[in-house]
């Protein structure tokens, strides 16, 4: 077996880590209006708190069921990945205690107070005290820990006050968990945007609580639990169906391992032994913070500045954006438009009302026989839902494929699962070793006695809300050949066939990859035979070995590789003789950058793919994803014009170097802020046949040069 060469690689869980660096840069940054930069900061801890939930939790089971597994960018083992981290991570709590003391620092100076019990005025001290008594200390549990009171099980992330107290000689220890029946945030009456944290104010009154004891030393605690439950049919009772199962293993997840002890500013040796003795964790484990251990409630502020002062929350945060129908979309029915032309949303810049409406429209439209869904992640309250719901009173039958374990979000899909099985729809769940990740839509008419296919496929989720919040392509068409191949794809879902083949789709986990590479072979074929030869690709993350080491493969034989990768990327470009033809950006500014791109070649023959899945090993070997042809020319066109603008961005976009660190882009006079140049231009393709001179393609040749 050949040795494996690590030399152009980076650890996928360190690369992770400094792509969330990256988001707190965003917080830092001057240019992000205050009350955007604390979101970050919100994002940055909650990013991070799924991080350790998940892969952590990952790693941690690893170091104890598998001795001899190894990262195979890095040869480090589950424990050495963990140490790594738990190393990393206390550089970026630091890191982010300093921001969040700035940031808190310029929300007073416009007005917006975040208090410590010892800012309190004498009034708002007597309110606080009034509340406290009122309406806190009735609800509070707290205990003794001792022989008599075990220690008790704390819940993954809930908050709680630890005590070290002393009853006549005697050293205890006490617990009082803060209530999440009670809010967060405790709002003066006489100045709305004076507050104070719940958990600030029992850890105030501990003296109160525990009346009878004297407090030697208090803190605020948050263990984070391993979330990552490995699911199984074998474990499912016979008599037992799948949601009901999902249902009961949920549970588990709060009662797994700890994996993370969080301690708010103030910490003690002893109850610091005492803690990681109790929950079974390393020191090593142990991350103190001076920075609000949960920062969910920043959204909560956001919306509460919103309503008591409009003028203060604009002055303070991004401007509201609406996103915008297509011209190319007019109004009336979409159905009788999509005979003569295919639509191409991009979202959140194009709204997803044009899909809305055709969904709507289907439900309602007598010549449609079927509509066949796949559902990975959803809104709350959801539109889709609606009309599937809606389409099936009507007599259409409707077959929809749910996953369930689309992470954090099973509870709601298990919801939305029993309300369309209750109306008569069809429902189909994932794989045991396969969850289905793929966003397809087909809707089926029977035209003249011909059966005709209308087919949405999209890069993201069928979700109204993260369709304002992250970039996705949304591409509906009445293409025969891809109307059939979805039509195969639900019936080889149906009995199981992970293995169908297809004329245009490309499917995970069987036919991606093989073609993926077959594509890139080609252009290595191309550069070898001195014929031009390009890769552009973009993607959430690249952590695949095998792509990785075919896109060396490709650069060595001097295909030129440009690739914008959000988050994690275990490539490291720019290494002479491995990877010196690829270049990388990353792009984090107010949207999420969620779409996935893949274009080979060059000029107007250039090859481009749309897909629901990353160049990660678990959607090319674990997922059951679709990539999809985007074949038309002036969609093509549209596509290389969105590609050439995020590959100059030099406002929001970071390189990555030949240590696999970001650096800023190099700007010239013009500044380019992608995200923000797409929310001021229009995508209709009559306008880029109007107004654009230069062809696309042509520009993107001058980028390879």
């Amino acid at each position: 077996m050949s040795k494996v060469d690590y030399s152009f690689t980076q650890n996928r869980e360190l690369s992770w880590l400094n792509f969330n660096d990256r988001v707190l840069e965003e917080a830092e940054d001057a240019s992000v209006p205050l009350l955007e930069r604390l979101k970050f900061i919100s994002i940055f801890t909650s990013n991070l708190d799924e991080f350790y939930m998940v892969r952590c939790g990952s790693l941690y089971d690893l170091s104890l069921v598998d001795e001899n597994y190894v990262d195979n960018k890095t040869g480090l083992n589950g424990q050495d990945q963990l140490d790594a981290i738990f190393d990393r991570s206390k550089f970026l709590y630091k890191r982010r205690d300093e921001i969040f003391k700035s940031v808190n620092s310029s929300l007073k100076e416009e007005g917006i107070y975040d208090l410590d019990f010892e800012d309190l005025t004498k009034n708002e001290t007597k309110f606080i005290n009034k509340f406290f008594f009122n309406c806190i200390f009735p609800v509070l549990s707290p205990q003794i820990i001792d022989l008599h009171h075990p220690f008790p099980h704390l819940l993954n992330k809930s908050l709680n006050v630890m005590l070290i107290i002393e009853n006549k000689g005697e050293i205890l220890y006490g617990l009082i968990p803060i209530p999440t029946t009670l809010p967060r945030i405790i709002y003066f009456p006489k100045d709305e945007m004076r507050f104070i944290l719940l958990e600030k104010i029992i850890y105030e009154y501990v003296n109160e609580i525990f009346s009878n004891y004297n407090v030697e030393f208090k803190t605020i605690v948050s263990v984070t639990r391993n979330a990552d439950i490995a699911l199984s049919d074998s474990q499912i009772d016979e008599d037992e169906d799948y949601r009901g199962y999902m249902k009961k293993i949920l549970k588990k997840r709060t009662r797994l391992a700890p994996i993370r002890l969080e301690i708010y500013k103030y910490s003690d040796s002893i109850l610091t032994e005492f803690l990681c003795d109790q929950l079974n964790i390393q020191y090593s484990q142990v991350l103190i913070s001076n920075t609000p251990l949960d920062m969910s409630y920043v959204f909560k502020l956001y919306e509460h500045i919103e309503k008591v002062n409009e003028l203060l929350f604009h002055k303070l945060s991004f401007n509201p954006y609406y996103p915008r129908i297509p011209r190319a979309v007019n109004e009336g029915k979409i159905i009788p438009q999509l005979k003569k032309k295919d639509f191409l949303l991009f979202y959140p810049y194009n709204s997803i009302e044009p899909f809305l409406r055709l969904l709507k429209e289907a439900a309602n439209d007598e010549k449609v026989v079927s509509v066949k869904i796949t559902i990975y992640r959803l809104a709350r309250s959801s539109s889709i839902i609606k009309y599937l719901l809606e389409a099936r009173e009507n007599g259409k039958e409707v077959t929809v494929l749910i996953e369930l374990r689309a992470r954090f979000d099973e509870e709601n899909n298990i919801h939305y699962a029993g309300l369309l099985e209750e109306v008569g729809c069809r429902i189909l769940y994932g794989f045991e070793e396969y969850k289905v990740h793929s966003k397809v839509c087909l809707i089926t008419r029977k035209e003249r006695n011909n059966i005709k296919y209308i087919t949405q496929l999209g890069t993201g989720n069928y979700n109204e809300k993260t369709s304002k919040l992250y970039t996705d392509f949304s591409f509906i068409t009445r293409n025969t050949a891809i109307g059939e191949d979805a039509m195969l794809f639900f019936k080889n879902l149906a009995i199981s066939n992970l293995n169908g083949e297809y004329q245009k789709l490309l499917v995970a986990p069987f036919g991606l990859k093989n073609k993926l590479i077959e594509k890139i072979n080609t252009e290595i074929d191309n550069a070898e035979n001195n014929r031009p030869a390009g890769i552009i690709m973009k993607m959430n993350s690249l952590t695949d070995r095998e792509l990785i080491d075919m896109l060396s493969k490709a650069s060595n034989a001097g295909v030129k590789i440009k690739l914008i990768i959000r988050s994690i990327c275990c490539l490291i470009p720019g290494i002479p003789g491995k990877t010196e033809n690829i270049e990388i950006i990353s792009i984090v500014g107010r949207f999420l950058e969620h779409s996935r791109i893949y274009c080979f070649g060059i000029g107007e023959d250039v090859s481009i793919y749309l897909s629901s899945g990353d160049l990660m090993t678990r959607n090319t070997e674990k997922r059951v994803e679709v990539t999809f042809p985007i074949e038309k020319p002036v969609l093509k066109k549209k596509i290389m014009h969105i590609l050439n603008i995020m590959l100059n961005d030099n406002v929001k976009a970071r390189k990555i170097n030949d240590k696999g660190e970001y650096e800023k882009v190099i700007r010239s006079i013009d500044l380019i802020d992608s995200q923000n140049y797409f929310m001021h231009d229009d995508f209709s393709e009559n306008r880029e046949e109007q107004m654009i001179k230069e062809s696309y393609f042509t520009k993107l040749k001058h980028l390879f040069k």
